[in-house]
Formats: C-alpha cells, structure tokens, sequence
C-alpha cells in the first residue's frame, strides 16, 4: 500500500452510533448518522450538520478536515478516525473554535439517496419567504 491510500479496511461508509459529548437521542435528524471514507468526494451527516470530507491516510487510520453548516451555521473542523480491534471506527471530531467529541461508527452500506449538500446562510432567509 502506498503511503497515500487509504487503508482498504477504512473504505467505505460507516454509521455513526455513538459520540462521547454529544445527545445520542439526535444524530439521525437528518437521517441516518454517516461518514464516508473512500478518499473521493466523502461526505458527513449527523445531528444537523451536513459537510463535505477530506480524508488522508496516517500510520494508524485517517485523519480528516471537514467544512459544512450546522443547520444553516457554516463551520469548519478536522478529525481522525482509526479501526478498533471490535471492527467498529473509532474517531475524534473536532468543530473549529468550538467543541470536539469521539465518536463509534460500525460499517454500513451507502444510503440509497446521497447526502445532501450542506445549505448556505442565505439559504436560511430564502426558505422564510
């Protein structure tokens, strides 16, 4: 394996089923919990939060940047992710200037519609008129 793939047994789409800071209660708002690691065009879902990934392999797993809106708030933030010995992801993520939570995330498969883009700020006062 080159130095810059992923590894094989992080590809893929993963469910987020778990944060440590987080209320579990909401991370399917949006529709299933998510995060893709293919390393081309990844995406992430939970809670309100919709973003686009970044995903570089390290020497234990992945590390990732992410830019997105919560709700109609744009944020931006990095994260990691490595495989744990129970085949569950194990991760950290972190929201720039703000909060940061691990995360347990088991294989899934990709959802049948794609994840939405993340809206912008003036999406927030279109949908009120």
């Amino acid at each position: 394996m080159a130095s810059d793939e992923l590894p094989d047994d992080l590809r893929g789409w993963w469910r987020i089923t778990e944060t440590s800071q987080w209320v579990n209660d909401g991370l399917d708002i949006l529709g299933p919990a998510l995060i893709s690691i293919t390393g081309d065009g990844d995406r992430l879902r939970m809670h309100c939060l919709l973003a686009y990934v970044n995903v570089k392999p390290t020497k234990t797993g992945a590390s990732f940047t992410w830019r997105g809106a919560w709700e109609y708030d744009q944020m931006s933030g990095t994260g990691s992710v490595k495989l744990g010995k129970d085949g569950r992801l194990r991760g950290r993520i972190k929201i720039k200037d703000g909060d940061e939570s691990t995360f347990l995330a088991e294989r899934a498969t990709e959802p049948t519609e794609p994840i939405p883009a993340p809206p912008s700020y003036r999406d927030k006062w279109r949908r009120r008129w």
